[in-house]
């Protein structure tokens, strides 16, 4: 039985791979419609076996299944195996994973079809679902790390797509480099792990603990720090590029320069939220460390709140949701700082589904107005795209935490989680993620508004040609639209109140860290949360951002403009985007291309070409020079030479007696 999952795993991987190479090999043969009749079948057909591991590992208990398939090379005592864990986390975000990219694969059939490189695409996204199920997957550091990479270089080839647009190169490109850096950090903690552990499976590793936990090593020379602290941070680092948390956040709103498809495909459920899973699957390591655990608190809600703030400026109505994303990736790791990784994982599934209807349903709006993404061009869309607009709704009210839509049970509960939490910065991060609450609301539905409502703003040539989206397009909206609705509320209770929960012994928290286990004792169910949440803060703090969006767009937007004249130097900042980019641009980016130039002049020119290059050929024409005078070709010059010549080794023999 054990072997039959571990295969039914390991295809789900193998299949989208599969699609990847027909399309990327044999994407000429096949045409544009057996195309996506085949790597839609070979991703639906994962999705499917996917449930049924979901349905194994979770509601009929199975024990986790840790399955080596070969052993792909060894050094010494370390062997890097080729092995997949099948547990209730692998299962569950498999689930997720694959119906977003099910969803999207669908979509792309009416989004790309007028795209010359629509098998290209195709084969792209299958490779980018492949690299994502293998990290989901592994059961080893080493083999979450190729997913990991390849979940990186595909982003890199999906965002740069339109390689001949400039800003989808540079886009691509930031996104590449900026994940370096996070990767390094987290190839850094691979090798401390492989020191200190000798092992790289994550239970070898896991079950070694008691002993490493009290173990310290100087970062800094006589200042020790436990081995376990600087092998968390530097994997948060990891997951902090990944997962977008400031100030590794910058490449994830040029990402939108990427086709729509793939921009729900990365912030939905793959790319972005390959650090959050990391973390909880690396949850007994982290809960041994509570300056980890605070970092991230602290960092989380910071990116929450002031990432939240950047969508209320941006008029591009992919980064609006863009900005989104990175909040809620923040709401996602202040969860993990309070030790709450089954509400992160409860959050992450909620987010995949309403935040990939969003993009896909902008999408939509895009398609409508032919590539037009910005809202002071839109307003009055909802009478020609109703389907598209009920669905826009519906995920701006599941991201706004209106119950009972799905992001209400996921979301509160975090922000309860962190109020509970004594892990230091608790405090902080909760009134981050309980403003956040406000400013949410605020931006989105400032967008539905501008894009929905309003004057019609569209360009006159295209005013009565406006119509909805084809069926291929519609049909993943509402697909996506009803988990949106109700996996809050379906999932809350198995999901943080049940025991043992869905995600059962596949995260670990210590007893003095369990804050779910305290919000649980006031849980009453579903019907009951949803119906009390007027006694929360965060519900009226949602309803005042919605307000607070409609007074400023649609009731009195002179007052915005009002504001942004007296408030210009915040409104600038916010604009600038914290400066972080110029800051990259500036000092990053300039700087390494001034000191490339200095070196180059220096070490290039100066000793390189001055010095050996040249300077031999100078130094080879002075001797030639030199002894060029040696040569007279008068005889007694000669006859004198040999003369000398004969005294010096007399005089040398004579000494030598």
């Amino acid at each position: 039985m054990d072997k039959t999952l571990s295969w039914l795993g390991i295809s789900v991987a193998l299949l989208p791979l599969l699609g990847a190479l027909l399309a990327g090999l044999g994407g000429k043969i096949l045409g544009r419609l057996w195309t996506h009749r085949v790597l839609n079948t070979l991703v639906g057909i994962a999705f499917f076996i996917s449930l049924y591991l979901l349905k194994v590992m979770v509601w009929d208990n199975h024990a986790p299944i840790d399955y080596v398939f070969y052993t792909w090379g060894t050094a010494g005592l370390f062997h890097f195996d080729v092995a997949i864990l099948l547990d209730r986390l692998s299962t569950v975000m498999l689930s997720t994973v694959l119906f977003i990219s099910f969803m999207v694969h669908i979509y792309t059939i009416g989004y790309m079809a007028d795209d010359p490189g629509y098998q290209r695409f195709f084969s792209y996204v299958s490779l980018f679902t492949f690299a994502m199920l293998i990290l989901v997957l592994a059961d080893n550091f080493f083999l979450m790390f190729f997913g990991w990479e390849g979940v990186g270089l595909v982003s890199y080839l999906l965002i740069g797509f339109w390689f001949k647009r400039e800003p989808a190169n540079f886009g691509s490109l930031k996104a590449f480099l900026v994940n370096r850096v996070g990767d390094m950090g987290f190839l850094l903690a691979i090798a401390a792990v492989l020191m200190y552990f000798g092992t790289l499976n994550y239970h070898a590793v896991f079950d070694q603990i008691p002993n490493v936990v009290n173990r310290t090593m100087e970062v800094v020379i006589s200042y020790p720090v436990p081995v376990i602290s600087v092998i968390c941070f530097l994997l948060f680092i990891g997951a902090m590029g990944k997962s977008a948390q400031i100030p590794l956040h910058v490449w994830l709103p040029e990402s939108m320069e990427g086709p729509t498809p793939i921009s729900a495909l990365i912030h939905a459920a793959t790319m972005v939220t390959a650090g959050i899973y990391m973390v909880a699957r690396m949850s007994p390591l982290f809960e041994q460390s509570s300056a980890a655990l605070s970092f991230i608190l602290m960092l989380g809600g910071t990116t929450a709140f002031f990432m939240g703030l950047l969508a209320v400026v941006q008029y591009d109505i992919k980064r609006v949701i863009a900005y989104s994303t990175i909040s809620q990736l923040g709401y996602m790791a202040v969860a993990l700082g309070a030790s709450a990784y089954d509400g992160a994982i409860f959050h992450l599934i909620t987010h995949a589904f309403f935040k990939a209807l969003l993009f896909l349903a902008a999408g939509s709006v895009i398609i409508a107005l032919h590539h037009e993404q910005d809202m002071r061009k839109m307003g009055g869309l909802a009478r020609y795209l109703p389907v598209t607009y009920l669905t826009f709704v519906i995920g701006t009210l599941a991201l706004c935490a209106i119950p009972p839509f799905s992001g209400f049970y996921s979301k509160d509960a975090i922000i309860e989680a962190v109020h509970l939490s004594t892990v230091p910065g608790a405090a902080y991060a909760y009134y981050c993620v309980l403003a956040g609450a406000f400013v949410t609301p605020l931006y989105m539905f400032r967008a539905l508004f501008m894009t929905f409502h309003m004057d019609d703003h569209t360009d006159p040539h295209l005013r009565g040609k406006i119509k909805e989206s084809p069926w291929v397009v519609l049909l993943p909206l509402v697909a996506l639209a009803i988990p949106s609705v109700l996996s809050g509320e379906v999932l809350i209770g198995p999901m943080l109140a049940h025991h043992p929960s869905v995600l059962g012994n596949s995260v670990f928290v210590l007893p003095a860290h369990n804050v779910l286990q305290q919000w649980a004792t006031t849980f009453r169910g579903a019907n009951v949360m949803a119906l009390s949440a007027g006694e929360t803060l965060p519900f009226w703090f949602a309803i005042a951002g919605i307000f607070s969006a409609w007074f400023f767009v649609v009731g009195y937007p002179k007052v915005t403009e009002s504001l942004k004249q007296r408030f210009s130097w915040i409104y600038s900042v916010l604009v600038n985007k914290y400066g972080f980019d110029a800051f990259n641009q500036k000092v990053i980016v300039r700087g390494t291309q001034e000191a490339g130039e200095v070196f180059y002049q220096v070490s290039d020119e100066k000793l390189i070409d001055g010095v050996m290059v040249n300077g031999t050929g100078h130094l080879v024409r002075w001797a030639a020079k030199i002894t060029r005078r040696l040569q007279t070709g008068y005889l007694y010059h000669y006859a004198l030479a040999m003369v000398i010549g004969v005294v010096v080794l007399l005089a040398w023999y004579v000494g030598g007696f």
